[in-house]
């Protein structure tokens, strides 16, 4: 792992359905975090007739679809639309170009698809997993598009959290923005390890002495991979 290249600036944007820190240096999230029930991860509400379109909750340089024309990326969420079936505010929220980053077009199809997939098989074992994910800037040289300069990164990260009996248990993944072919297992780390790599603290609320413990161990059993795929 090495370390990230582009100044984190931050504008905290709160919805109903989840949370991003925006970076206008970047024109992407820092990261978006929120919590996915087992409730959550089914619904009636559907992305169509849905597109992009600007955060209204933020007046600042934003991404638009003409960044994304002809880039050979895709307009990929960070919290999916996936996960928002549960409520109609929800899904228009989810796309908003504050939750957007540009992803090569067969990692958002294909590796990033599977851990949101994943992510809604957790919450339903255990109930609610807490997710925070995001792009990672870690290249000399970031490649930009389109005629506002939205940043690409080289990688994406999620890093999830479940209660599970009188503790918790944590993974992070960092996969490989396009080429990623990797495992799971292979793409995962600590939560610790991915906190270090990016000067974050992401599940800050846990008790200091839980927080060390959950954070610094991957329990593989609990997300139902091998650490021999590794």
């Amino acid at each position: 792992m090495t370390t990230p290249k582009l100044v984190v600036n931050e504008i905290e944007i709160s919805h109903s359905a989840y949370t991003v820190s925006y970076n206008p240096q970047t024109l992407t999230a820092n990261w978006v975090a929120y919590e996915l029930t087992a409730e959550e991860t089914d619904g009636p509400w559907t992305r169509k007739g849905l597109r992009f379109m600007p955060d209204p909750d933020y007046d600042g340089p934003q991404p638009d679809n003409d960044d994304f024309r002809n880039s050979g990326y895709s307009r990929g969420h960070l919290a999916p639309a996936g996960d928002m079936k549960w409520d109609s505010l929800a899904m228009v929220e989810s796309f908003y170009f504050t939750n957007c980053i540009p992803q090569e077009t067969k990692f958002n199809n294909g590796k990033w698809n599977q851990i949101e997939e994943k992510s809604r098989r957790w919450a339903k074992q255990y109930g609610k997993v807490y997710i925070v994910c995001g792009p990672a800037y870690l290249s000399d040289d970031t490649l930009r598009i389109g005629h506002n300069g939205v940043a690409v990164p080289d990688a994406c990260f999620k890093a999830l959290l479940v209660h599970k009996g009188e503790s918790y248990s944590a993974i992070a993944f960092l996969m490989k923005n396009g080429g990623e072919d990797r495992t799971l297992a292979a793409c995962a780390c600590t939560v610790d390890e991915l906190e270090s790599l990016l000067s974050r603290d992401f599940f800050s609320n846990l008790p200091d002495r839980m927080e060390r413990a959950v954070e610094g161990v991957v329990n593989w059993e609990d997300w139902g991979l091998k650490n021999t795929d590794r």
